[in-house]
């Protein structure tokens, strides 16, 4: 209908300028959502965030704690699986991300995501459990703090990937202020080159992420085509240095479950890699919900 046409024609044109006021006021911009606009089952294939079902996000290293300045070993699997679940009308691909510190599992999270018809990926919640043990390895409580789901306490979803990319653009990956989930990510580079274990990447997306809940924590994030989060550079101080950065190890698809072809990428890097013999296991991940 002629009429519902001009009536989207003039969403989009008062979302344009809502989103340039928040870019001008520094604020974060949060996308509006609507089941609608995704379509039931559609695959995860954004170049920056791809998600394939079978996929295994292998990271680890020593590490060093921001507050104590003590080192252990960790070590973290994100793991695609092949499991949805509905969260506000959204068909939603779950993710087990899980750390271990020194062979302890410290934390356990089943992450939500989808892609819309544009291309956009969506951030529709987590289940997250944290892990506490005493000094003999006992553990003495569990967290499940900054767990959160699109709908539940009035909790709106955010882009963890745009489709189209743009420096400076800066937005909500999550809003649940009721359950301390505010993260909020802004682009701060499109044409970064970096290598890791798991490959060579270039061009790399760089972002700045931060969280109303802890100010002046401040991490990067650089995103290789076919492989998403590749290099996590965290606590950075005002001088731009990280305490600690903590590359992408390597990729792992299980047996007869294909990859696209941007993800083809980041495995080659991998096997490249191997062939020179510069795989470095320095890398960290903190205990956090990605």
């Amino acid at each position: 209908m002629r009429i519902e046409r001009v009536s989207r024609c003039v969403l989009l044109f008062a979302t344009m300028v809502f989103t340039a006021s928040l870019a001008d006021a520094g604020l974060a911009f949060l996308p509006p959502f609507s089941p609608s606009d995704f379509q039931p089952g559609a695959a995860i294939n954004n170049p920056y965030f791809p998600l394939v079902p079978g996929t295994t996000f292998h990271s680890g290293g020593t590490v060093t704690d921001p507050d104590s300045g003590e080192k252990a070993f960790e070590r973290s699997e994100d793991v695609v699986t092949r499991q949805t679940q509905n969260l506000g009308g959204v068909k939603a691909r779950v993710v087990h991300a899980r750390t271990w510190q020194d062979s302890v599992l410290i934390e356990d999270t089943l992450d939500f995501y989808a892609q819309d018809k544009k291309g956009n990926v969506w951030y529709l919640g987590e289940a997250t459990k944290a892990f506490e043990y005493d000094d003999d390895g006992k553990l003495i409580s569990t967290s499940t703090e900054g767990s959160w789901r699109t709908g539940v306490h009035g909790a709106k979803p955010g882009f963890i990937m745009p489709a189209h990319p743009t420096l400076g653009f800066h937005y909500y990956q999550e809003f649940s202020p009721k359950d301390g989930a505010v993260d909020e990510a802004r682009i701060t580079g499109l044409n970064a080159s970096i290598i890791v274990p798991a490959g060579d990447f270039h061009p790399a997306l760089k972002t700045l992420e931060t969280t109303a809940t802890e100010p002046g924590v401040k991490e990067n994030k650089f995103y290789g085509l076919g492989a998403g989060i590749v290099l996590t550079e965290e606590d950075v101080d005002p001088s731009g240095k990280p305490l600690n950065s903590i590359p992408l190890l390597r990729i792992t698809t299980a047996a007869a479950v294909p990859l696209p072809p941007a993800a083809m990428l980041g495995l080659v890097g991998l096997l490249l890699a191997f062939a020179a013999g510069n795989i470095v296991t320095t890398a960290r991940r903190r205990a956090s919900r990605r």
